[in-house]
C-alpha cells in the first residue's frame, strides 16, 4: 500500500486552500453514529452516480494499519482505492479540450475515524499536475474549534472559510439537488424523533458535531490553472451540502447498523457497480456552471 505523505509535505504542496465547516445532528454517541452514516450513505451516493458507462469503481476496500496519518495520531482504519468514470460530470470546456479516455480521477482514502484524509490524481493524463487533497476532523462541537486540522500559520492566513449549513436550501445547491425527500428543514425521523432541523437549530439542537475540512486543490495548466481551481473549490460545498442532507434525511435506514453490517453493504455495492456501469444512462449529479 502507498505510505501517506509527511505533513511537511503537504503544507508546502498546498496551492488553493478552503475550509469547510458542516454541522450535523445525531444521536449520541455522536461522531460513531456520524459515521455509520456517513459509510451508508457513500454506498447509497455511489449507486446513485453510477451508469451508463460512468460512475463509481471500487479497487480496493481493505483495513490499513502502521500508517501515520495526523502527525502519527492516527494508525489504523479503512483504506479505499476507487476510480471515478466522469465525462459527462466534467465541465463543457474541459471536455472539449482533454482527450478521449482521460476523463477518469483515482481516489485513494485513509478513513481513521474521526480523521479521514483523501486524495484524488489523474494519474493516466495529468498526473503530478493535478491534485484534491481533503483532510477531515469530526468533533463534537458548534464549529468554533479554529484550527481543527493544526494548519500552519502561512496556510492559515490563505485559506478561505466556507459554513455549510444542511438544512438551508437557498445556497451552495442547485435545483436539482434540492428534493423532498431529503430536505433536513421537513425532514423528521420516525425511529429516532430527530429533525426537522428548524431555524437556529446549530444554536439550539443537542447534541451537534461539525465535520471540519480542508480542501487542497492544484491544477496545472497553462491558461486554465486559475479557472479550474476555482471552479473545483465551488463545486465542494455543493458537493458536502448534497451529501450531508441524504446522509441525515436516510437516518431511518442506518440508524442502528453496525460496522460489520456497513462492510456487507459496501461488498454488495461494490459488486452492484460493476453491473450498473455496464447498462443504461448516465445518473447524478452533472458539472454546474453556477
Amino acid at each position: 500500500m502507498r505510505k501517506v505523505s509527511s505533513r511537511e509535505e503537504i503544507v508546502q504542496q498546498r496551492v488553493k486552500v478552503a475550509d469547510a465547516k458542516i454541522a450535523s445532528s445525531c444521536r449520541s454517541p455522536l461522531r460513531s453514529k456520524y459515521q455509520i452514516g456517513q459509510l451508508f450513505s457513500v454506498t447509497e451516493a455511489s449507486r446513485q452516480e453510477t451508469g451508463g458507462g460512468e460512475g463509481v469503481q471500487v479497487v480496493r476496500n481493505e483495513p490499513f494499519e502502521g500508517e501515520s496519518l495526523f502527525n502519527g495520531r492516527f494508525t489504523s482504519g479503512q483504506f479505499t482505492h476507487k476510480i471515478y468514470h466522469l465525462k459527462s460530470k466534467v465541465p463543457v470546456f474541459l471536455r472539449a479540450i482533454m482527450p478521449k479516455g482521460s476523463m477518469t480521477v483515482h481516489e485513494q482514502s485513509w478513513n481513521a475515524f474521526p480523521y479521514c484524509k483523501t486524495e484524488l490524481t489523474n494519474p493516466d493524463y495529468m498526473k503530478d499536475d493535478f491534485l484534491i487533497r481533503i483532510e477531515t476532523m469530526h468533533l463534537s462541537d458548534r464549529g468554533t474549534t479554529k484550527n481543527a486540522l493544526g494548519l500552519s500559520k502561512d496556510v492559515l492566513n490563505e485559506r478561505k472559510v466556507v459554513r455549510i449549513d444542511i438544512a438551508n436550501d437557498n445556497e451552495h445547491l442547485s435545483a436539482a439537488d434540492i428534493l423532498d425527500n431529503t430536505r433536513p428543514s421537513t425532514f423528521r425521523s420516525v425511529n429516532t424523533g430527530r429533525g426537522p432541523l428548524e431555524q437556529q437549530w446549530q444554536t439550539n439542537c443537542e447534541p451537534v458535531m461539525c465535520a471540519y475540512k480542508v480542501i487542497t486543490v492544484k491544477f496545472k495548466w497553462l491558461g486554465l490553472q486559475t479557472m479550474v481551481e476555482s471552479y473545483i473549490q465551488k463545486q465542494y460545498p455543493r458537493l458536502l451540502c448534497k451529501f450531508n442532507r441524504e446522509l441525515f434525511c436516510w437516518m431511518d435506514r442506518w440508524n442502528g447498523l453496525t460496522l460489520a453490517q456497513i462492510r456487507l453493504i459496501e461488498e454488495e455495492t461494490q459488486r452492484a457497480l460493476d453491473e450498473m456501469r455496464k447498462t443504461g444512462d448516465p445518473r447524478g449529479m452533472t458539472a454546474s456552471e453556477r
